[in-house]
């Protein structure tokens, strides 16, 4: 007997994004009526896999615009927020911009939201809003030192998001690490996916210090947390925090690893200086405690897909084309 899903109408902001443009079809296929809004700036075609699907609404706005929110917000289950502009130095290319998006939006969609009796709002935050920590491993009790504008909004949202938890209106706020693995809108600015492609376009990777420890999170393991949250009773995670981040491999690791899947042992890592010396692993106890999450894949797969994306011919041009570079796609664009 098919199990009966109480959150049927799922809004995903940012849903033809890098992982929206995976999670969507893993929500259709689990029986979610899906509704999107994006401004679709790395393409139309990201989610032509499932683009007549009966149960996916697609939505060309922009989360800035109230009056598009007041008229498709209503008749939400859950809302998962996933839309903002990504990564440092795409945000620093315009700060004033980035905040627009990030965080000034970020409040009227909050608010909207409760008023129309969404009944459960998830936000993708950042492992990036803790800064450098001298932990071992950083847990979500610790302060937060934000470093950048795009991770102070980041903690600002989260702060504001908590603020508005009622019996009514279930919040959870995820700190994903850096996810890495294919997808429809794929990323190659990302630790593993830029060592990954390094080495099959160039033959020869290129690490800047090496030393760094970054935490991860492969693509399908942060997709399912997202379904999972719509399943989770609220009371297990109303107003709460969580990590989602594993693997906390230093970047010269990583490299050892992307090179140990494409099984050439030829292939040189260039180790080169850099001022960059932001270093910090996460832990993801307390969402194992807590929910029994636990991530089922890992570094090797996220570069054997992406290898197997490159030898299928689904990755082109891919040292150039500004489609899989955030910052290349918002400079060739000028998002207003």
């Amino acid at each position: 007997m098919r199990e009966i899903i109480e959150m049927k109408n799922i809004l995903v902001t940012g849903g033809a994004g890098y992982v929206g443009s995976s999670l969507v079809p893993k929500l259709l296929e689990s029986g979610y009526n899906v509704k999107v809004i994006d401004l679709y700036i790395f393409g139309e075609e990201v989610l032509d896999a499932v683009n007549n699907h009966p149960r996916l609404t697609q939505v060309k706005g922009d989360i800035r615009d109230t009056v598009l929110l007041e008229k498709e917000i209503p008749a939400t289950d859950a809302l998962i927020h996933l839309a903002c502009i990504s990564n440092d130095p795409s945000y620093e290319l315009d700060p004033a911009l980035g905040k627009s998006i990030n965080y000034d939006a970020f409040l009227p969609l909050v608010d909207i939201a409760k008023k129309n009796k969404v009944k459960r709002f998830v936000y993708a935050s950042s492992s990036s809003v803790y800064g450098v920590k001298e932990e071992p491993d950083v847990t979500e009790d610790l302060p937060l030192e934000p470093l950048t504008d795009y991770s102070k909004y980041k903690a600002l949202c989260e702060d504001y998001l908590l603020e508005q938890q009622d019996d009514d209106f279930t919040t959870l706020v995820l700190r994903p690490a850096t996810v890495c693995g294919y997808a429809p809108r794929l990323r190659l600015d990302l630790t593993v996916n830029i060592l990954t492609n390094h080495a099959i376009s160039k033959g020869k990777i290129t690490v800047f210090g090496g030393r760094q420890k970054r935490p991860n999170i492969h693509m399908d393991d942060v997709t399912d947390l997202y379904l999972e949250t719509l399943k989770y009773p609220k009371e297990k995670i109303a107003g709460k925090i969580f990590n989602a981040g594993y693997q906390n491999h230093a970047i010269l690791d990583l490299a050892e690893i992307v090179k140990k899947v494409l099984k050439n042992d030829d292939l040189p890592i260039e180790v080169v200086e850099t001022d960059d010396k932001r270093s910090y692993s996460i832990s993801s106890q307390k969402i194992k405690r807590e929910l029994g999450f636990v991530p089922k894949r890992g570094i090797e797969d996220a570069v054997a897909d992406l290898k197997a994306a490159f030898d299928n011919g689904l990755i082109i041009d891919a040292m150039n084309n500004p489609k899989y570079y955030n910052i290349k796609t918002m400079q060739a664009i000028k998002l207003k």
